[in-house]
């Protein structure tokens, strides 16, 4: 049984697409200040790969988003449930996603969802209506697309 998993997504930007997930979903930011405090104090990171986020100190290349009703670790801020890690990379996106978010909105709101999401960075790349039913299909501030149920 998995204990825990966490999906991991490429950026340019970690910390700008934490926080547009976080909000898109409802999901919290990863404090993961103490830990980093002591990576610091060892010696195992150096203050170059540590950023301010948020008004604490986050790790420049990664942070994650995780699930406000998930267990996590209180010692070093990891969630232990449902998580978004996104590791900073050199390249920007050039293909179609072989995985994306579904997000689903409360019946008879999907308008006003796109709208929130919109104003959060997100670009409505097209609307897919199929056999009854129908979502918007979005991309976040990277391109990465997700739809909207």
């Amino acid at each position: 049984m998995t204990l825990h998993w966490k999906l991991v997504i490429d950026a340019q930007d970690p910390h700008a697409q934490a926080a547009f997930w976080s909000e898109t979903l409802g999901y919290e930011v990863e404090d993961n200040s103490a830990l980093i405090e002591r990576l610091l104090g060892f010696g195992a990171v150096t203050e170059a790969e540590t950023v301010e986020f948020r008004g604490r100190r986050s790790f420049r290349d990664l942070i994650a988003v995780r699930h406000p009703d998930d267990p996590y670790d209180e010692e070093n801020g990891t969630g232990l449930g449902r998580r978004l890690l996104f590791q900073r990379v050199p390249e920007t996106k050039s293909v179609k996603n072989r995985l994306h978010i579904d997000v689903h909105s409360t019946p008879g709101t999907r308008d006003e969802e796109q709208a929130r999401l919109e104003a959060l960075g997100a670009t409505v790349l097209r609307l897919v209506e199929e056999a009854g039913t129908g979502w918007v299909m979005l991309a976040d501030p990277e391109g990465n697309e997700f739809c909207l149920h």
